[in-house]
């Protein structure tokens, strides 16, 4: 990729992080074309007389022409050079089902998935490659502590743009930046992809942690014990050189842990107070990555012989359906 590619950026997803892409797209004032993957035809009908998502930050106005939204995947991988995935990672394979290795090539993708392929047990960098044979030097993850509701309201935000090759991260980041985006570049992708996808079970953590009636000061020990154990896992899956207190790292996890708009936490505090998996589920409308991304990591948790005491804790509590008090009062004893 070089800097007269033209930027033809197709989006892949339709709920909050998806339409808030779409918003810090428009709102950037690089000159650019936007397509736009929406699952359901209706909701497209909706888009098209009302301007807006009819299911997820129903405020945000959608800037881009409407016959460049489409239920076809394929439509907008053929009319786009930049594809930004951002579905959950649970639905990304159904998301691709009509597509093969030749619709990949030549592009540059971006995931903006904080979370594990549930069936493949990988991180979607790594799916990608082993799935469509991309080359790593095409892949671009994002992260940072941003949420939807925030860009929505246009409040000031930060996104990491991690690649292997830091002139496609700057080009790709130049798409975003505004005057309420600012954007960074990092070399550290699976440092950055991993990260995101261990604040989630962090968050669910803290949510639990607070459903049951622990405290802010209890909540402070958690997050600090939860940043080091970051470092440790991804040291030993990726070494190199990071500074775990950046925001890409340290920022997520603060803000998933803490946010009133963490689905992580939301769904961590419904199971802690005495929600079952299934029915915190069914009541939330958005999906807590952090559930599927529990089982996934106890994987690599095991393949490497890792002491993870927080994310074994929620994997106890979600899928072995051990109490949660009885959980969190074992972990307890173990956090300094």
């Amino acid at each position: 990729m070089d800097k007269h590619i033209s930027n033809r950026i197709g989006v892949i997803g339709s709920g909050s992080w998806a339409t808030a892409m779409i918003k810090m797209l428009t709102d950037n004032q690089s000159e650019k074309e936007i397509y736009w993957w929406v699952r359901k035809r209706e909701d497209i009908a909706y888009i098209e007389s009302y301007k807006h998502n009819p299911s997820y930050l129903t405020a945000v106005d959608i800037k881009i022409p409407f016959e460049h939204i489409s239920s076809k995947v394929k439509f907008v991988f053929d009319n786009s050079d930049i594809i930004v995935l951002n579905t959950p990672a649970a639905y990304l394979k159904d998301a691709l089902q009509d597509l093969n290795a030749e619709d990949f090539q030549n592009k540059i993708i971006v995931s903006a998935i904080k979370g594990i392929i549930p069936d493949e047990n990988q991180i979607v960098g790594e799916y990608l490659t082993s799935t469509y044979g991309i080359s790593i030097e095409n892949i671009i993850v994002i992260g940072g502590p941003c949420h939807a509701e925030e860009v929505s309201q246009e409040k000031l935000s930060y996104l990491t743009f991690g690649c292997n090759d830091l002139e496609k991260a700057e080009i790709v980041a130049s798409l975003y930046k505004s005057r309420y985006i600012n954007t960074i570049v990092s070399d550290d992708i699976l440092g950055i992809e991993y990260s995101a996808v261990l604040k989630n079970i962090y968050a669910l953590a803290g949510g639990i942690c607070h459903g049951l009636g622990f405290g802010d000061n209890f909540q402070a020990v958690l997050v600090s014990n939860a940043i080091r154990e970051m470092e440790y896992f991804v040291e030993v899956i990726n070494p190199g050189s990071r500074d775990i207190n950046a925001s890409a790292y340290l920022g997520d996890l603060l803000v998933t842990a803490y946010s009133q708009f963490s689905r992580n936490r939301t769904f961590g505090n419904m199971i802690g107070k005495g929600y079952s998996v299934k029915s915190a589920q069914l009541e939330m409308n958005m999906v807590a990555e952090g559930y599927y991304a529990s089982n996934c990591i106890q994987g690599i948790i095991a393949k490497y012989q890792l002491d993870m005491h927080i994310c074994n804790m929620v994997y106890q509590i979600l899928y072995n359906n051990s109490p949660a008090l009885k959980e969190v009062n074992i972990l307890a004893q173990k956090l300094s």
